[in-house]
């Protein structure tokens, strides 16, 4: 018989960025457990991320999620971070002759956006003067993209909720939930523990919670991402170059502590595990900077990768199942997690604890709909 742990109000599965935020938020209001599989929490996904922060850049709920957590990010609560959560990065999106109809689609889906500007082949070689000569026929201009402290803002929503009196489990991957009336029991590898409450908030695993609890199926994906680390070409000054993303995502190059952060931005399936750098991830991503760009890439210093996981529609599913009680969705984040975390985490909270959402929220357009799991049409097993 396992030793019983303890007993919950609500239990988190999972102590990335989304189930720290959400942990932080309602810690103090319930009695709330964390559980994490791994040793250290992020170590899966948070802690491999791009680190950027683009209100233009994502699905339209995304965007406004996106938008809505920028005064968190900007003026974090008092003791939460010693310094600025964010660095403004300016950021293009280029487009080669073959690709400027999916660059003029981008430029119509964000009209409605005061930060990006259209500008040519010439402008783009100014401003970019890594870019081969000819290779970029126009591109989107953005003023509003910045830099997160990934590490900053992950630890500060850790420290709260550890100050606000919740209880983190390290270690503790979960094995069985099974429901007894109106409580929840979760085995795990240190024990046995009640809630009444879980919110699946366990990122490449949260489809095999779900199973666990008999939800729904959400169709979750997890996706392989490489990235790589490269000396930047001689007298390139690195910081003063702006995020480069191609419009179609084959690739993108980010400035990165004086050298180059590059990405063939793959989307590959992968089973949830610790995803490593395939090789011809880093042989294709090589081969696409090194034709956009006059760099000879010699030596990769360093290479990773991570798993995104997305449903089909690219959208968070955030809500109450539709067929098991008090089994609260926080998953498919994809790469947009950590800019929206503040928002998720609040709209999350409001949810959970019978509050009404946000209004800085829903000022931004986001209509519920959008992110509850019953969109998805799959409501049975």
């Amino acid at each position: 018989m396992q030793k019983h742990i303890g007993d919950f109000d609500i239990a988190i599965i999972g102590a990335g960025i989304a189930g720290a935020s959400l942990a932080a938020e309602i810690a103090g209001l319930s009695r709330v457990v964390v559980l994490e599989r791994e040793s250290q929490p992020g170590y899966h996904t948070t802690g491999r991320s791009a680190a950027i922060y683009s209100p233009i850049y994502g699905p339209q709920p995304i965007r406004a999620l996106t938008r809505a957590s920028l005064g968190f990010l900007m003026s974090p609560p008092g003791g939460f971070a010693e310094h600025s959560l964010l660095k403004p990065r300016n950021a293009t999106f280029i487009a080669r002759e073959d690709q400027l109809s999916k660059l003029e689609a981008m430029q119509d889906e964000l009209s409605d956006s005061s930060t990006i500007t259209r500008i040519d082949a010439l402008e783009v070689e100014r401003r970019v003067g890594l870019l081969r000569e000819g290779y970029a026929k126009s591109a989107l201009w953005d003023n509003g993209t910045s830099e997160i402290d990934v590490a900053s803002l992950h630890q500060g929503y850790l420290r709260q909720f550890k100050t606000r009196g919740g209880t983190m489990m390290m270690s503790s991957g979960v094995k069985r939930v099974t429901r007894d009336g109106d409580i929840w029991t979760i085995e795990t590898s240190k024990g046995c523990l009640t809630a009444d409450k879980i919110v699946n908030a366990a990122g490449a695993w949260a489809e095999e919670v779900g199973k666990m609890a008999g939800a729904e199926i959400i169709g979750l994906v997890p996706k392989r991402r490489t990235a790589l680390m490269i000396d930047p070409p001689d007298g390139v000054v690195v910081d003063q170059l702006p995020l480069i993303v191609d419009v179609n995502e084959e690739f993108y190059l980010k400035p990165d502590a004086g050298k180059l952060l590059i990405s063939p931005a793959n989307e590959d399936p992968e089973p949830p595990c610790d995803v490593q750098p395939d090789e011809m991830d880093i042989a294709i991503c090589v081969d696409r900077i090194e034709r956009a760009f006059d760099i000879s890439v010699r030596r990769v210093q360093n290479s990773w990768a991570g798993l995104r996981s997305f449903v089909a529609d690219k959208v968070p599913v955030v809500g109450y199942s539709d067929i098991v009680e008090d089994f609260y969705w926080l998953a498919g984040q994809g790469g947009y997690g950590v800019q929206s975390a503040p928002a998720i985490a609040q709209y999350a909270a409001a949810n959970i604890m019978g509050q009404p959402v946000p209004e800085h929220i829903l000022s931004e357009r986001l209509n519920p709909d959008s992110l509850s799991p019953g969109r998805l049409g799959s409501n049975s097993r």
